[in-house]
């Protein structure tokens, strides 16, 4: 663990030049005695304590005008978020600041969580030394100072026949009336090796004081039969070691365990170890370990001093989860302990194919986030030789050379998602990811939790283990917000402040978390009105609009309609399984005389209506086209004639669609202009064949 997994929640501090009349703003409601005091580059620079406040008050009106940094205090600690916690506990009683790589300020060390975790680690241990104890053949008993029992193994309840739950916490001499373990208490000597008779047992005894503090709390007897006791000195002479390897081993109670001396050769192999690997364990022993495990570190760990834990090892084309301790004998490596982290070799087994299960499937998603996670196009990809269209591309195309943010700007339809691709496969950080969103296709209360992510627990149905946001999968790559100018105010201040500080904070989180990502924006709303209205954060405006790229209409540029509908034309004929051989003179008259509201995007749903009507390997023609298209330009060119009805429909229809224009495609706006409903609209947008 880091000291940065024990940063508080509490990040409060004052700046050295603050004055001291201006201190009750600082003082929070945590009662941890103490404010941190930081210089104008974020960097502590003392503390000044709640005690020195209190004093003040006597005096308060001589001091108020003074400056923080005449009243700090040194007596304090500074740890940087990377060092391991442990090295924390050696000042728990020193407040603790915590600072980034830069020696600025992130926080104060939370001392509760730190004993919580400690207290918990101190109870495994005290339940892992009690299955220890109760595995142990030998009988053990402890008491205290009161004669009291508080250590009884089941090795002591097979030799003494008196019950675990009889003897915790009984007189010494109830249990075992001619014990000497009282005279131990009181002597403060060892009794090492003493040969005793009990209930036809040949016991070798050793009782041992107690000792903490230099004071004698309690003392220990080991009963051991003197048989039991032949019997493990021959196993651990054949062993070649002695009490150092019985006490790693008895430490690591788990299966699966191969111990080597300091050259890296085998000098005992369990059972279940020997199994998994489908070897002998006598013939095993005296042989490198590199001859027999695959992939095997232990030597390397004798080498190296260094324990390994956790890590994964390929043995028999499968992977394991192993740890690797060294043995030190008289502060020097004397070998090494191996360990597979499984009860036996079945699970060793299951486990190890479902690890390579889940192996082969990460890998797959990971192509697959990969792949959507990246940009689908290019400059290649746009289609157009006109001026205005040369123009927008070269901007993109000098925009994509830089990490500057990015403003695109035109109607819906005019293809600004495209520009974003292409800019992006076009950076050099087009190896990383390429992460979109809809600003407007989010509801306000969701979008903080898709672009920042969040916290397990933040909220009711929060995902367990928490989310990460778009921008944090965007990191070192670049993020399109389409459609920005619908954003919500409140969010357009956190990410102004993205933007600023380049770090995110997690719904319901404590830290911030540091991004790299290059930021292209696309809306087809007018941001220079937004702002005069106050509906658009201006900074947020000028940090976006660095480079600010105009996609022109479809309309605005009639030369390039004959070749973006040949095109379309491949593509669509393609995905509609019709093929189609081209587009008549005629219709394609009428296609660059139409004035598209809705661009290429609705010339692209135009020509796939049209290609289902036109049969297989025709060419488009007049008659195919949608009527309204045709009716539309008819009106321009051939007025005479026509009823008065036929005159209003066509002038109406030239209204929706010159105010759809200026309303960027906004329905709602729309109808509040022409001063119709919604219902009104959407049944002449339907009769009049407008999409």
């Amino acid at each position: 663990m880091k000291v940065k997994d024990y940063l508080g929640n509490r990040q409060q501090s004052i700046q050295e030049k603050e004055k001291i009349g201006n201190i009750h703003n600082f003082i929070g409601q945590d009662h941890l005695g103490f404010i941190p005091v930081l210089d104008h580059l974020k960097r502590p620079v003392g503390i000044i304590a709640i005690e020195t406040i209190i004093k003040l008050h006597k005096t308060w009106s001589d001091h108020k005008d003074k400056e923080i940094k005449a009243f700090i205090s040194k007596d304090y600690v500074t740890l940087w978020k990377e060092d391991a916690i442990e090295k924390a506990i050696e000042y728990y009683e020193k407040p603790v600041l915590i600072v980034d790589g830069n020696n600025q300020f992130m926080g104060i060390l939370d001392k509760s969580k730190l004993i919580k975790d400690y207290f918990q680690k101190q109870q495994f241990l005290v339940n892992e030394l009690a299955t220890i104890l109760d595995s142990t053949h030998n009988a053990i008993i402890a008491i205290n100072k009161q004669n009291r029992v508080v250590v009884y193994n089941h090795g002591a309840e097979k030799l003494l026949g008196t019950k675990v739950a009889d003897a915790i916490n009984k007189d010494i001499y109830t249990v075992l009336p001619d014990s000497k373990l009282p005279e131990v208490i009181r002597s403060g000597k060892k009794e090492l090796g003493k040969a005793e008779s009990f209930n036809k047992h040949q016991l070798i005894i050793n009782r041992t004081p107690i000792i903490k503090d230099q004071d004698i709390v309690g003392a220990v007897a080991v009963f051991q039969d003197i048989t039991d006791l032949k019997r493990v000195t021959k196993a651990l002479e054949n062993e070649k070691n002695t009490s150092e390897v019985l006490k790693i081993i008895i430490d690591s109670a788990y299966e699966g365990i191969v111990v080597v001396d300091k050259k890296g050769y085998i000098t005992m192999m369990n059972a279940p170890y020997a199994d998994f690997l489908r070897v002998n364990k006598e013939e095993v022993i005296g042989r490198h370990v590199t001859e027999v495990i695959d992939g095997t570190r232990l030597h390397i760990v004798v080498e190296t001093g260094k324990e390994e834990i956790g890590d994964i090892q390929r043995v028999r084309g499968k992977n394991i989860v192993v740890m690797r301790i060294p043995i030190f004998k008289n502060g020097q490596v004397s070998g090494a302990i191996g360990k597979i982290m499984f009860k036996d070799p079945k699970e060793v087994g299951i486990l190890a194919s479902k690890i390579t299960k889940i192996e082969k499937e990460l890998n797959y998603y990971k192509d697959a986030l990969k792949q959507a996670s990246s940009a689908r196009y290019s400059f290649n990809s746009i289609i157009g030789g006109s001026e205005r269209l040369r123009e927008a591309k070269y901007l993109a195309e000098r925009a994509a050379q830089t990490n500057s943010n990015v403003l695109i700007r035109g109607e819906s339809g005019t293809g600004k998602e495209l520009f974003a691709h292409a800019i992006h496969s076009c950076s050099h950080r087009a190896p990383k990811p390429f992460v979109k969103i809809n600003c407007a296709a989010i509801p306000s209360e969701l979008l903080e939790s898709e672009l920042f992510g969040y916290e397990e627990g933040a909220f009711t149905g929060a995902r367990r283990g928490g989310k990460i946001g778009k921008f944090e999968s965007a990191n070192g790559g670049s993020i399109f917000l389409d459609e920005i100018g619908d954003m919500p105010l409140a969010m357009q201040a956190k990410l102004l402040r993205v933007l600023q500080e380049k770090e995110i904070e997690r719904v319901g989180g404590v830290r911030n978390i540091e991004v790299d990502v290059r930021i292209i924006a696309a809306t087809h709303r007018n941001l220079e009105e937004m702002v005069a209205k106050g509906e658009f954060r201006e900074d947020l405006y000028y940090r976006l609009n660095v480079m600010n790229i105009q996609i022109p209409s479809l309309r605005e540029r009639p030369e390039d309609i004959p070749i973006i509908a040949r095109h379309l034309l491949e593509k669509l004929s393609e995905q509609v399984g019709n093929y189609v051989a081209g587009i008549s003179k005629e219709a394609m008259n009428w296609l660059t005389q139409y004035g598209w509201p809705g661009n290429v995007r609705e010339l692209e749903n135009v020509l796939e209506r049209t290609i289902i009507l036109v049969d297989y390997g025709k060419e488009i023609q007049e008659v195919h086209l949608p009527m309204y298209l045709r009716k539309a330009e008819k009106s321009r060119f051939v007025p005479q004639g026509k009823e008065l009805k036929e005159i209003l429909e066509e002038a109406e229809r030239e209204a929706i669609l010159n105010c759809l224009h200026q309303t960027g495609g906004n329905r709602s706006e729309t109808a509040k202009i022409l001063k119709i409903s919604r219902s009104s609209l959407y049944e002449r947008l339907w009769k009049y064949g407008i999409e």
